[in-house]
């Protein structure tokens, strides 16, 4: 059986409400992901049912992207949401398990969001001392 994949574009502000609904007709939660499109992230949360695959998707400005937590919905959505919180500079608000910024230690804050990473120096080591 090849799945079905369907992507419904939705607001951030009904993203709790659609979320509880996928909830309620008994999908799971398979991932959140944030793609970088030049000046905007990309959001798209992906839903499952008996291979029926559902995503919502929704675009922010690349600074001072804000989202509503689903966690109330999915508790475990609070990985996806720190991890898209420190990496893109997404603030979350509502995260049940807020890391604060620390879930992920990187050499730079945010770091998808910029368009160069930098180059490490001898005086700057990478973390783990590569």
């Amino acid at each position: 059986m090849i799945e079905e994949q369907t992507i419904i574009p939705i607001l951030p502000e009904t993203l709790v409400a659609e979320t509880r609904k996928m909830r309620d007709q008994g999908y799971r939660l398979v991932q959140i992901c944030v793609t970088r499109l030049g000046e905007e992230l990309e959001l798209d949360y992906s839903f499952d049912l008996n291979r029926r695959f559902v995503n919502f998707r929704f675009r922010q400005p690349k600074i001072g992207a804000r989202v509503p937590s689903i966690t109330s919905v999915y508790w475990c959505a609070f990985t996806y949401e720190n991890e898209f919180s420190d990496l893109f500079g997404v603030q979350v608000d509502g995260n049940a398990l807020d890391f604060k910024g620390t879930f992920y230690m990187t050499a730079m804050k945010h770091p998808f969001i910029h368009d160069a990473a930098p180059i490490p120096t001898a005086a700057q080591p990478l973390p783990g001392g590569q």
